[in-house]
């Protein structure tokens, strides 16, 4: 079964897997970090508070959260297809798995800056620090390791919902685990996409976990 046809179809499927995963993750903590900047910022004890926005955003990352990513990607059809012309594939599959993304993110990260010390934060401002000089300076680089963690936390779940997505032709490893192993019932292509999954998900994990140690200025 495994001649080089499916070999190839394999190692096509590893690249795009990667891609939507890799991608999306960037992309996501690019939108989610400011979006958790001023979730931080304007709750009640934040460095200007404001129940609006807060309530707002909150709002937001709740509903987008509490959808489940095979329904979110079949809302969000149209848009993607305005967004890249197309509604499958797997720079298609981006679209979904950066708004679903971006708000778990935010979530994610927003508990990684409420760890930061107060009294850290409380000294910065005694030497007259401005609001973005204890944001880039403070909060950003204290929170260092925990964001990622929650880096590493996120791709990993972004792996798994990219796989998902095979489902409705997104690409991937996914894509070729729906198409063989349940509307073909190969069985054996099914088991090698399993493993090739566990795999680059442990290899993330382990990444992700070993520089995030190496940051962590707690063990030196």
């Amino acid at each position: 079964m495994f001649d080089e046809k499916v070999i190839q179809m394999l190692v096509e499927g590893i690249k795009d897997t990667l891609y939507m995963t890799l991608v999306s993750s960037v992309i996501g903590y690019v939108i989610g970090l400011p979006l958790v900047v001023l979730l931080n910022v304007t709750n009640e004890k934040g460095l200007k508070p404001n129940k609006i926005i807060y309530r707002v955003l909150d709002i937001i990352c709740n509903i987008i959260r509490s959808i489940p990513f095979l329904i979110l990607l079949i809302l969000l059809i149209p848009f993607t297809r305005m967004i890249v012309g197309k509604s499958y594939g797997s720079t298609a599959t981006i679209v979904p798995l950066v708004i679903c993304a971006a708000p778990y993110i935010a979530r994610v990260v927003e508990a990684s800056l409420n760890e930061v010390d107060a009294g850290v934060i409380e000294a910065a401002k005694s030497m007259g620090a401005g609001i973005f000089q204890i944001i880039f300076k403070v909060l950003l680089v204290e929170a260092r390791t925990s964001l990622l963690t929650g880096f590493t936390i996120t791709t990993g779940l972004l792996l798994g919902y990219s796989a998902m997505s095979g489902t409705v032709g997104g690409g991937g490893l996914g894509d070729i685990a729906v198409r063989y192993g349940y509307y073909r019932w190969q069985e054996d292509i099914m088991i090698v996409t399993v493993v090739l999954l566990i795999v680059i998900f442990q290899i993330i994990q382990n990444i992700g976990t070993k520089i995030a140690v190496s940051l962590d200025h707690r063990k030196r």
